[in-house]
Parts: C-alpha cells; sequence; structure tokens
C-alpha cells in the first residue's frame, strides 16, 4: 500500500481520534503547520494519507538530547494509526518515510522510537522500516494508571534501509 506523508488540516482532525487500542494514551494532538522536520526545537506532525485519499493517520516527532551540545540532539518519532489501517503495512511504510525526511532536512545522526513492551505490532513495524532494538526503558512511561516499560529503537543515517515493498531492489 501507498501512503503520502502531508501537512496536518483542521480537516484531518476528526479523523484522527486516537483511543481504539490500549497504546492510544498519547494518540494525536490538534493540528500542526509545520510540514517539514527543519526546525531542530520544533516538534510536529505530518498526515498519512493512502494512495486512495484515505487519512490513515499521522506520524509525529518531537527531540531528544543525549550530550551537552547540539550534535547531539534526534528526533523521537511516533505514530499513530486509524484502526482500519492497522496490519497492513501503512505504519511501516509511514514511519520509514518519516525517516527518509528527517535525515533530509535536518542534521542528525539518529532516529529514534519507543514503544511499550507489549506492542508487538509496533515492534515489528519499526524493524520492518529499517530501526534496530536497543533495549528495555525500565518504567518510562505512565500509562494505564501505571508506569511501564518500553522498548527503545533507533536507526543511523549510516545504516542500510529496507527496499520498500514491491520495489526491485
Amino acid at each position: 500500500m501507498g501512503i503520502l506523508l502531508r501537512a496536518q488540516r483542521p480537516d484531518d482532525l476528526p479523523y484522527l481520534t486516537g483511543g481504539e487500542s490500549p497504546f492510544d494514551d498519547f494518540g494525536p494532538g490538534t493540528a500542526r503547520t509545520q510540514t517539514r522536520p527543519a526546525d531542530p526545537d520544533a516538534a510536529g506532525a505530518l498526515t498519512i494519507v493512502t494512495d486512495a485519499g484515505e487519512v490513515a493517520g499521522e506520524v509525529n516527532w518531537h527531540w531528544q538530547q543525549w550530550g551537552p551540545n547540539s550534535g547531539s540532539r534526534c528526533p523521537m518519532i511516533g505514530i499513530w494509526l486509524r484502526p482500519d489501517h492497522r496490519g497492513r503495512g501503512v505504519g511501516r511504510a509511514a514511519q520509514a518515510e518519516l525517516v527518509e525526511l528527517l535525515f533530509r532536512y535536518t542534521t542528525a545522526n539518529r532516529v529514534e522510537a519507543h514503544t511499550d513492551v507489549e506492542n508487538l505490532a509496533e515492534q515489528r513495524a519499526l524493524e520492518a522500516a529499517g530501526f534496530r532494538r536497543e533495549g528495555v526503558t525500565r518504567g518510562a512511561q505512565w500509562r494505564a494508571g501505571r508506569y511501564r516499560d518500553g522498548v527503545l529503537y533507533a536507526v543511523l543515517r549510516s545504516d542500510p534501509r529496507p527496499a520498500a515493498p514491491g520495489s526491485s531492489e
């Protein structure tokens, strides 16, 4: 399935409601106007649109910092998909495309993603998009009334990335 990432519009919001799975606590927020991840201080989000023109969800990012200088910053990405678009490769494609945009428009050397240890579908999607599992983050996120463990994933600018499904590579 082909996808397109585009700037969010107010008319996308009725489709970006969240709340349909136990992992949706962080669901979509409000429409953002940032169209590419060029500002290293700004968080942002893009709408995922299928090749059939349907709003499938959103990808988003915010910035983390591992060291004292700006070269140590990297975007942490997230995704939310409408239930009828889950399990169809949309998440893998959208996250892989967002990684390419972040590497194209920023100087980041690393893109991170974090998900609940129980969210196996997202772990498979991240791995299919070229992310490597780096480890468990114990008690890192508050969800459903308690702290829960997560899994940290990352892809480096120099890492090979998988070919898109259906390509001849």
